[in-house]
């Protein structure tokens, strides 16, 4: 097969190699981890090691840490109105999101349509925390989500200011960290965060296994998603996937001890490629440049050129990008985060995302560079523009 450069970590990162050993260590383990017998036990140390590493990744306790099937999943588990503390038991009574969030929080969790509110953004795709405040302000019981980084932009959201409106409101406040994990700090103190969204396959873990994580242990949902034997501590039923959980542990441990450097290797290469990207085409436009990032991704596009012919012909030539977020059974669609930000629809049908990784190589980059070089030229001849 010809060498290929992947340049699509926000959709799913590579399983890291320790990952994969914990992986095939724990399918073999035969006990169920609710059984009270040896066999079940060994199951269940693999299960509560993998709670402590997830837990450390983002500052929490072990005990606080929910497994589920999937980021998605976390994120229905923790939107609802059923979500009580010791001194408070009434249901939330608003749920209100930046309109850049997930599609799997823009769905709303378990809260009626007209219980839910978007807060706009500015034009870098930061909230805006003055809307915020507004709309915390006439809310009664509200829960907040905010995502901590933007998985099509890759620009990083103030969450512990948000955090201090949200709490000056009695409001509780969710983070979507999946894309952010690994990347940046994700301490839950920091953040201000009473619930934490993470998703293994974004860290170098397998897919289909995540994590809820709360930020206080008095907060318990009065309606689980998923009913059963009472597994997760009555949050989640359901026997538990040891092998994924395993996997998962072995990833947000190793994120965690390599965090500062893989991001130190992804900035690198990522601003390397911006910079030869717009000697190539100078009219290109680099969304949320003027924030702070994720210092793994791109979003750009060139006036005239339209992202699924960019992605398509960028394949051919050995080099996997994406449109945008991988949540719409690859269909290519405008981008609603985009759109939130003010960016003219002809605009926003050309975004291009490229997203690296751990394993990204400045090879890889000029690979790129090369494909892109091409195609812009060819684009841009035909069309009978400046690239």
């Amino acid at each position: 097969m010809p060498q290929r450069s992947y340049f699509d970590w926000n959709a799913t990162t590579p399983l890291r190699p320790e990952a994969t050993a914990a992986f095939a260590e724990a399918i073999a383990v035969v006990g169920n981890p609710s059984s009270v017998h040896a066999e079940g036990r060994a199951a269940r140390r693999l299960v509560e090691r993998a709670r402590e590493q997830v837990a450390e990744l983002v500052g929490a306790r072990p005990a606080d840490v929910i497994f589920t099937g999937s980021g998605t999943e976390a994120n229905m588990l923790a939107l609802t109105p059923a979500i009580e503390t010791a001194k408070e038991k009434r249901p939330r009574d608003k749920l209100l999101m930046s309109a850049i969030e997930h599609s799997s929080v823009r769905a709303g969790g378990r809260f009626p349509r007209d219980a839910i509110e978007d807060v706009p953004v500015d034009v870098d795709g930061r909230v805006n925390l003055a809307a915020l405040a507004g709309a915390v302000s006439k809310a009664t019981r509200p829960l907040v989500s905010l995502m901590l980084a933007n998985n099509e932009t890759g620009v990083v959201q103030p969450v512990p200011e948000a955090a201090a409106i949200v709490k000056a409101a009695d409001g509780f406040l969710h983070v979507d960290a999946v894309q952010a994990a690994g990347r940046v700090h994700c301490n839950m103190g920091t953040l201000g965060a009473d619930l934490l969204t993470l998703s293994a396959h974004k860290i170098g873990g397998p897919k289909g296994i995540g994590a809820l994580v709360r930020g206080r242990e008095d907060l318990h949902f009065t309606d689980p998603l998923i009913r059963g034997g009472g597994q997760e501590r009555g949050m989640r039923a359901g026997t538990e996937n040891v092998a994924g959980i395993a996997a998962f542990g072995v990833a947000a441990e190793t994120a965690r001890r390599q965090l500062a450097d893989e991001a130190a290797h992804m900035r690198g290469l990522r601003d390397f490629l911006e910079v030869e990207l717009t000697a190539i085409s100078p009219r290109a436009v680099i969304f949320g440049a003027a924030a702070e990032r994720l210092p793994n991704t791109t979003l750009f596009a060139l006036p005239g050129v339209k992202a699924e012919t960019a992605v398509i012909a960028l394949d051919l030539d050995g080099v996997a990008v994406s449109s945008g977020a991988a949540c719409s059974s690859g269909k290519v669609q405008p981008s609603h985060v985009l759109a939130a930000m003010g960016v003219s629809p002809a605009l926003l049908r050309g975004a291009v995302r490229l997203s690296l990784g751990w394993t990204t190589t400045k090879a890889d980059v000029e690979r790129f560079l090369s494909a892109w070089r091409k195609l812009a030229g060819a684009l841009s001849k035909a069309a009978g523009i400046a690239a």
